[in-house]
């Protein structure tokens, strides 16, 4: 058994002492700094092939990824970013003013439900009919203008998201200037085999590659989709809610249909017939075939993980880290498999 010298305890601990306060002093910018890395994975492979087109440049070539990225990333999601704020604005106005009232909505569908329906809720208690109606009004006017009012403050954060996306922008540029070198001297430091290290590695590369593109495209494709049918059925604020269903979508299987589906009901309950059958068929046939097809064929497949594994661990992720843990949850799951899998396969690990 190995004994560590009072030198060799007083260094390790000096080491994770500084470890830590470094990570301290980063946390305030995690997410530029995740993204960052995210990004500089992402686009490895462009900015390989730059580097070739541009005979060994490396500071031309990451600003060239770094330029295309802005172009098909950064730009896009800003002109995304001012139609929602404004379509939202428009929106929480409508329900303050009284022009857009939710609750004549829950009225309209409480009024069309059929008898059997009406029947089955006297059962509970008849009296509660109306307190059920009124609940489900104030709370739903309540959540409508609470998203409405979050999606109006994005404006006040501005400084802070312009702050964060430059501190992205700026080490994303090194990340992938320097991103080799980089990466080969944290492996050089993880204390473990070099077949061991390169396979987790790879493997994390590929998940996060994986993931990423694969539950961004599927977000896009729905989110798109949904707003598109949204806009030819003349539902008001198309873009809000096909960001609204491009975001749900990072959730396997629910996704998308936790907003189409209500619209679609309300549709039939209110004698918009054809609507509500163009909505329901679309929405099952269309938006949910791209989720059913495209996200196990670009996550489930690159990542060699089981769906129901890809599921969990995407839901767990967002649970425990919002939005960033759509790549978190599947990365640890990748991880965790691959180390099992490792310890499984490593006879030095094992003894007779």
């Amino acid at each position: 058994m190995h004994h560590y010298t009072l030198q060799q305890k007083s260094f390790l601990l000096l080491l994770a002492l500084v470890t830590i306060g470094f990570g301290w002093i980063l946390a305030p910018f995690a997410g530029a700094v995740f993204w960052g890395v995210v990004l500089a994975i992402l686009f490895a492979p462009l900015n390989r092939w730059l580097l070739r087109k541009t005979n060994n440049k490396p500071n031309l070539a990451a600003f060239l990824t770094l330029l295309s990225i802005v172009v098909m990333v950064i730009l896009p999601l800003s002109l995304v970013a001012v139609s929602l704020v404004d379509q939202a604005a428009s929106i929480y106005e409508m329900v303050r003013s009284g022009d857009l009232s939710v609750g004549t909505y829950f009225k309209k569908i409480m009024a069309a439900l059929p008898q059997w329906a009406v029947n089955l809720l006297e059962r509970f208690d008849l009296s509660t009919l109306s307190k059920l109606q009124q609940k489900m009004t104030e709370g739903a006017s309540q959540v409508s203008q609470t998203v409405a009012r979050q999606a109006i403050h994005v404006g006040s954060y501005t400084v802070d998201l312009m702050v964060s996306m430059c501190i992205m922008l700026y080490l994303l540029y090194f990340l992938l200037r320097d991103g080799q070198a980089l990466a080969a001297r944290i492996k050089g430091a993880v204390p473990l085999s070099r077949k061991y290290k390169q396979r987790l590695f790879n493997n994390f590369t590929a998940v996060t590659r994986a993931t990423v593109k694969g539950n961004i495209l599927v977000a896009i494709a729905q989110g798109a989709l949904g707003g598109l049918i949204f806009w030819f059925l003349d539902v008001q604020a198309p873009v809000l809610w096909a960001v609204v269903m491009a975001f749900l979508s990072l959730l396997p299987a629910v996704g998308a249909a936790l907003v189409w589906a209500p619209v679609a009901i309300y549709f039939l309950a209110t004698g918009s017939i054809w609507e509500g059958v163009v909505l329901s068929a679309f929405g099952v046939v269309v938006i949910g075939l791209v989720d059913n097809i495209l996200r196990p064929i670009l996550v489930g497949k690159d990542t060699k993980m089981p769906d129901y594994v890809v599921l969990l661990s995407t839901v767990g992720g967002m649970a425990l880290f919002g939005l960033n843990g759509f790549v978190i949850g599947p990365v640890v799951a990748a991880l965790f498999i691959a180390a099992w899998d490792l310890f499984a396969s490593a006879s030095e690990f094992h003894t007779d």
